[in-house]
């Protein structure tokens, strides 16, 4: 089963988008017809571009307005179609869309359009060309591909096929199991997009905000398995409209795109065992079991800075590396590395961020799996030097470059910390603090749809609705990604502005991927009162919040009183409630956030970020005042 992708889904030029395409892995492109005629080489010379970049043209596309027209203009359009058969063979293709038509002449009639595809299918012949018939979602009179299928049954022509798109089933809410009555060998071609669920005009929605399988609302996995149990052996295809993707990197958009597809018949293999998709097999989608570290470098005095907030915080300093300069950090089941090295890839973070997250461990049920899971997905593997008594621990680049190792028990990974670290004597003395409740990744909006896939492909985990947070400079949307026992979450936050606080810390550190993390207590009023006695110093909420919190929660005084003595904010839903306080920024714009969780809150305080952000705001960098 070959992979294809429209080069209308693609920023860029012909030629780049034509690299792209090729780089990302896929077997063949669509050539949407604007693309081809935007471009200054000639048909015979743009079809032996394409094939010596190792691609194949699997279907030139659209042809508008064909069917059920009277004379004269029906006469015009099989003129134009002969055209169109002409520049298909200068290509070497042999296949053409043609969607239903919206011309405002067009007559309806399914005996009508079937025999001008009857005669359609005719003149294909000669050539050795197909005909492909595809029902758009706002088609004058054809707007649903069963009816769309009825006129190809009609037509009766060998060189006539359907072509599916999942968008115009799903965003009419048509059923996709009606599309298992078809047979596979008259479904000539399918393409898929995935799509936000919005209300709003079909062609509107379909033209600015389609997006790939996996990042929107609709249900292609269902939709593909219905066409697989067709018997259908076709190329799956990608046809995306997306404002966001349009100025984004073609490299980029591309590698997203063939992510989506090689994940889509994964679930499809596995949802529907019966059929068998040519597309690769994959290990299944690793089941997370938590954060096993973080690890930061930074050197110096920013590196003392950070310990000693980590002794205000209740972590003990349990270990030091056998060979480097790292430093372990521990407190119930939270592990972070302080790594000082002057050479390596926490270095070159260093360099680039300044102190930042350059790693985190992630606990996963078979790590080996994982990384071959996620190579096969498009993720670029992470190796450096092992040196005497270290573990091989299988690793993949992430966000900003950033490292993802993973740890597993059963391989024996899990013990790289007895292996590699000598225990301290230091006596331990926590704040009360249990594990990482989140972790909260920033970046530029454009980047959050793919980062969502990029998660959601490779890990057992869902995503919430994307929210936006209010700064005092702007917007930032958010999406939280979780996995089902909460065992693993991850915000991404993408930054439109650079006056956000988020937007900021970008610019500040140079693209450093993760700004905050979330740890759990189960007492948030011992873990406030503890980290006080050890000098910690919460960021300060104002009076205003908390006179405001009494106006929305039924709280008694005693409540109020303990929540204002240690700056904790509050939320509640009908689940449960959510306690949080946070430290001051450090390190240019990171900070720790302290979580504790009652009932089935499973939210993230939202409601409570333009508060907590307008007070970070008032102790960091006025506005206008450059870096030092």
């Amino acid at each position: 089963m070959k992979t294809s992708i429209a080069t209308v889904s693609i920023s860029g030029n012909f030629p780049e988008k034509l690299e792209a395409i090729a780089a990302a892995g896929f077997d063949g492109i669509e050539i949407f017809e604007q693309d081809f005629i935007a471009h200054d080489g000639d048909p015979k010379e743009v079809g032996d571009m394409i094939r010596a970049m190792g691609l194949e043209i699997t279907l030139f596309q659209p042809f508008r307005d064909f069917e059920g027209l009277p004379e004269p203009h029906r006469a015009k359009v099989f003129d134009r179609v002969e055209r169109k058969f002409d520049l298909m063979q200068d290509l070497g293709t042999d296949l053409v869309l043609i969607c239903s038509s919206c011309h405002p002449e067009a007559l309806g009639g399914i005996d009508r359009s079937a025999a001008d595809f009857n005669e359609l299918g005719d003149r294909a012949a000669k050539r050795g060309l197909r005909v492909g018939y595809e029902a758009l979602a706002w088609g004058r009179h054809v707007n649903d591909h069963r009816d769309a299928w009825e006129i190809v049954r009609r037509a009766d022509h060998g060189s006539v096929g359907l072509i599916l798109d999942s968008f115009h089933t799903l965003a009419r809410r048509i059923d996709p199991e009606t599309i298992r009555r078809i047979p596979g060998d008259k479904i000539f071609f399918v393409q898929l997009a995935d799509a936000p669920a919005i209300d709003m005009d079909l062609l509107y929605w379909s033209r600015h905000f389609r997006n790939m399988p996996g990042e929107g609302d609709l249900d292609v996995t269902g939709f593909m398995k219905a066409v697989m149990a067709t018997g259908y052996t076709g190329p799956i295809s990608l046809e995306i409209f997306n404002d966001q993707f349009r100025g984004g990197h073609p490299k980029t958009i591309a590698k997203d795109g063939y992510r989506s597809l090689i994940a889509l018949m994964d679930d499809v293999r596995r949802e529907e065992p019966a059929t068998t998709p040519t597309t690769p097999a994959l290990p299944k989608r690793s089941k997370v079991e938590g954060v096993s570290f973080v690890e930061f470098a930074a050197r110096g005095t920013e590196a003392d800075a950070l310990e000693r907030l980590l002794e205000t915080l209740g972590f003990t300093l349990s270990g030091t590396h056998i060979a480097k300069k790292l430093s372990l950090w521990t407190q119930g089941d939270i592990r972070i590395v302080v790594n000082r090295e002057t050479t390596g890839y926490a270095s070159s973070a260093y360099t680039t961020h300044g102190t930042t997250v350059c790693d985190i461990g992630i606990s996963v049920d078979a790590a080996t799996e994982t990384v071959s899971r996620a190579k096969a997905l498009g993720a670029a593997p992470f190796h450096q030097p092992i040196g005497p008594g270290e573990l091989d621990i299988p690793a993949i680049r992430g966000l900003s470059g950033s490292v993802l190792h993973f740890i597993d028990q059963g391989s024996g990974l899990n013990d790289v910390w007895s292996v590699e670290f000598n225990q301290t004597d230091a006596e331990q003395t926590h704040a009360g603090l249990t594990s990482i409740d989140h972790i909260a990744q920033t970046m530029s909006y454009d980047e959050m749809l793919s980062w969502s896939l990029f998660y959601t492909t490779l890990f057992d985990m869902g995503k919430s609705p994307m929210v936006d947070v209010v700064d005092p400079d702007g917007l930032v949307r958010s999406q939280a990604l979780e996995t089902r026992d909460g065992a693993f979450r991850i915000t991404l936050n993408g930054a439109e502005t650079h006056r956000t606080m988020a937007g900021n810390f970008l610019a500040d550190s140079f693209g450093a991927s993760v700004q905050h993390i979330a740890l759990e207590s189960e007492d948030i009023f011992a873990t406030s009162s503890a980290m006080r006695a050890k000098g910690f110093e919460p960021l300060p909420i104002s009076d205003n919040y908390y006179a405001d919190l009494v106006a929305r929660f039924d709280l008694d005084a005693d409540m109020l009183t303990a929540l204002k003595a240690g700056n904790i904010l509050y939320d509640e839903d009908a689940k449960g409630a959510f306690f949080q306080f946070y430290s001051r920024p450090y390190a240019g714009g990171m900070f720790f956030e302290i979580v504790e969780r009652r009932g089935g809150y499973a939210g993230y305080g939202a409601p409570n970020a333009p508060f907590r952000i307008a007070a970070q705001k008032r102790l960091m960098r006025p506005k206008g005042m450059p870096k030092k």
